[in-house]
């Protein structure tokens, strides 16, 4: 594979429209256009025009690659729900693209769903769904709450989703769709993001705010963590299903880089959010310099408050190929050896003979940011400063985010200044977790920060054991790996 990225990777974005009269698969298509840098491995899209069997259209690659005019024809209806997905909970396989469509139980009527987030008790409700006779057509963990749903004992959807809510841990904002309803539900901790706005007489939801106002649809609101927001001929209708938590936990993540600088969280426009986490960083190391860049896209903002708190030119070091993706396309061994340099050609007259300030969003297993430096070290940088705008990354995630296990964790296992020298730099920075959370305008006890401290919002032990027998393991077998690879052997 071409070498990625050593940011963390969120799980998926999540997209629905109530809107009779409208071409709502054709609005869903841009919604999760807008929606691709949250998910790009797998894209779908199911309607329903009110009667009849759901039209269902899933692929693998990006969202541009899965659907053609003649899908989007095919999807008919005032109701739909669309999906894109990188894989956490299940693997990267065709049979995990979302929608799921499941029937419900003793009836022939049809429930579509897309996920976005991680259950921590899926095994003990993928166990017990078995034992009372559930076939699994996927390994994805949204499949147990569509089952949950089409089988819950209730008379009512607000029972349906209260006999729901008990039983699922972990995190999950959920575009759903009935024959005649659209639903979007939220975690009572408020993990992952969802919004609403209005489209005429009708409604659309979605993870973030800029695939609302990418269709000229005003965002009305955020889906409070815990609500059920359920739209269908009568209009708009919220419940909350059990009783509201008195913390929240909502993914400092969503702040630092998986949400674009355009979306709004808590009411707040990201940019200058991620501006003044620059400006913090500036404030808590600084250091003399002659200019500072940042690591293209989602550090850019970052880097400019840097700059201005730190009264340093702020310039554009590299210029990224923002063409290369995923691909199947396996690299000869030179372009293997090119690594990061695919990805980021650096600017050699603006940093030749320079102190740089490079700021980034993360350091995650540590194996892109040495190929960074490197770059600028070729391109004649006199000096390099590295700044990070989260804190170390010492635990895994275990709502919804690709962040490496303990022992790949580069924070988890060597010191600041052990990082300094792997990553080869002259100076390394950490943001601290309160800068941070000032940063934010939130106060610490609505934030998920598992990652910074090891410290979850919920109980994820059984996780915690199940991740502790695999560190063990990997160890020995990297170990191994290499010993092969020294003795020539494949």
């Amino acid at each position: 594979m071409i070498p990625d990225s050593d940011n963390p990777r969120e799980a998926c974005g999540v997209f629905g429209v109530y809107a009779p009269g409208e071409d709502v698969a054709r609005l869903t298509f841009y919604g999760l256009y807008a929606l691709q840098h949250r998910g790009q491995e797998s894209a779908g899209i199911a309607s329903s025009n009110g009667s009849g069997t759901f039209s269902l259209r899933t692929g693998m690659g990006l969202v541009s690659q899965v659907f053609d005019e003649e899908d989007l024809a095919f999807l008919r209806g005032h109701i739909a729900i669309g999906h894109t997905r990188y894989s956490t909970a299940g693997g990267s396989l065709a049979c995990n693209a979302q929608p799921i469509v499941v029937r419900e139980h003793g009836t022939d009527a049809e429930i579509a769903l897309g996920h976005n987030g991680n259950l921590t008790n899926a095994d003990t409700l993928r166990a017990d769904l078995e034992a009372q006779g559930i076939v699994f057509q996927s390994n994805a963990d949204s499949e147990l709450i569509a089952h949950l749903l089409a089988m819950a004992p209730a008379s009512s959807w607000e029972e349906k989703f209260h006999y729901v809510m008990r039983r699922i841990e972990g995190a999950y904002s959920l575009v759903i769709m009935t024959e005649g309803q659209l639903f979007a539900m939220r975690d009572p901790l408020g993990v992952r993001p969802l919004c609403m706005g209005r489209l005429g007489d009708g409604w659309v939801v979605a993870s973030e705010s800029c695939a609302l106002e990418h269709l000229g649809v005003q965002m009305e609101r955020e889906i409070e963590p815990g609500e059920v927001v359920q739209i269908d001929a009568n209009g708009l209708r919220s419940f909350h299903p059990i009783a509201p938590l008195p913390k929240q936990a909502g993914c400092t993540f969503e702040y630092i880089y998986f949400a674009r600088p355009d979306s709004r969280l808590s009411g707040q426009l990201l940019y200058p959010v991620r501006e003044e986490m620059g400006a913090q960083l500036a404030r808590e190391y600084p250091v003399d310099a002659d200019i500072v860049i940042g690591v293209p896209d989602s550090a850019i903002p970052a880097a400019i408050g840097y700059a201005r708190a730190a009264g340093i030119p702020y310039r554009e070091g590299f210029v990224k190929n923002r063409y290369v993706g995923r691909t199947f396309i396996q690299p000869d061994q030179r372009i293997r050896e090119a690594g990061v340099s695919l990805k980021f050609n650096v600017l050699d007259d603006v940093i030749r003979g320079k102190r740089v300030i490079v700021v980034d969003d993360s350091i995650v297993r540590g194996t892109t940011t040495p190929r960074v430096i490197g770059l600028l070290r070729k391109a004649g940088a006199a000096e390099v400063h590295m700044r990070i705008t989260a804190p170390p990354i010492v635990s895994p995630c275990f709502f919804g985010v690709d962040m490496a296990t303990k022992w790949e964790l580069i924070a988890a296992n060597k010191s600041v200044e052990e990082i300094r020298q792997h990553i080869g730099a002259d100076s390394l920075g950490y943001l601290s977790l309160e800068g941070l959370v000032k940063a934010t305008s939130q106060r610490e006890n609505q934030l998920c920060n598992a990652c910074f401290t090891g410290v979850y919002p919920i109980n994820v032990q059984p996780h915690m054991d199940q991740l502790e027998l695999v560190e063990r393991r990997e160890p020995a077998l990297a170990a191994a790996a290499e010993s092969l690879n020294r003795a020539g052997r494949p």
